[in-house]
């Protein structure tokens, strides 16, 4: 399917949004606790790829300065097509110049860029409900609504297979 390179969060922050999954599971919204094959981590992707070296990507993500972990606070809730909600964070110009140098990173070995993630065309956001219909979103906005100001700490990075939830830690929070 897919590889991302995924932003993770402490585990106050994933306590947090696996609570919220778990809210809108009990009211029948479908989430990332119950989507595919069931191990996905909260999260926030700087790229998703849809053709790669898994070695090549790690090397090159790897070799990425250390920025080290920070906080982003997700105060907004964006409904993407075919139903992906998600919550967005405020905009960071260090975030997006870190999206930037990951998504120049794997580029240069010869990835492809899903076309949301390349430069100048990402959203950054971490999923909640994953095919919520237009009769759900009332009961999606109002369990997100009760948790946002959400401010989450980044504490590490991983490539993550989302077809098998296969996770590669990365030595640095690039």
């Amino acid at each position: 399917m897919a590889l991302g390179v995924c932003l993770l969060f402490d585990s106050r922050s994933a306590r947090a949004l696996r609570g919220l999954w778990s809210r809108l599971e009990a009211a029948g919204v479908s989430t990332l606790q119950t989507h595919t094959h069931g191990r996905h981590h909260p999260h926030l992707s700087y790229v998703v790829l849809l053709d790669w070296d898994v070695d090549a990507v790690h090397d090159a993500v790897a070799t990425l300065p250390d920025g080290g972990p920070f906080e982003l606070t997700f105060d907004a809730m964006a409904a993407f097509r075919r139903g992906r909600v998600s919550l967005v964070p405020a905009p960071a110009t260090d975030l997006l110049t870190r999206q930037q140098a990951v998504v120049r990173a794997v580029s240069a070995t010869g990835a492809t860029v899903h076309h949301h993630y390349a430069l100048d065309r990402w959203l950054p956001h971490a999923s909640v409900a994953t095919r919520s219909t237009t009769q759900e979103l009332p009961v999606v906005a109002a369990a997100v609504y009760e948790v946002l100001p959400l401010t989450v700490r980044v504490t590490s990075a991983a490539l993550i297979d989302s077809a098998t939830g296969r996770t590669w830690p990365l030595p640095v929070v690039p």
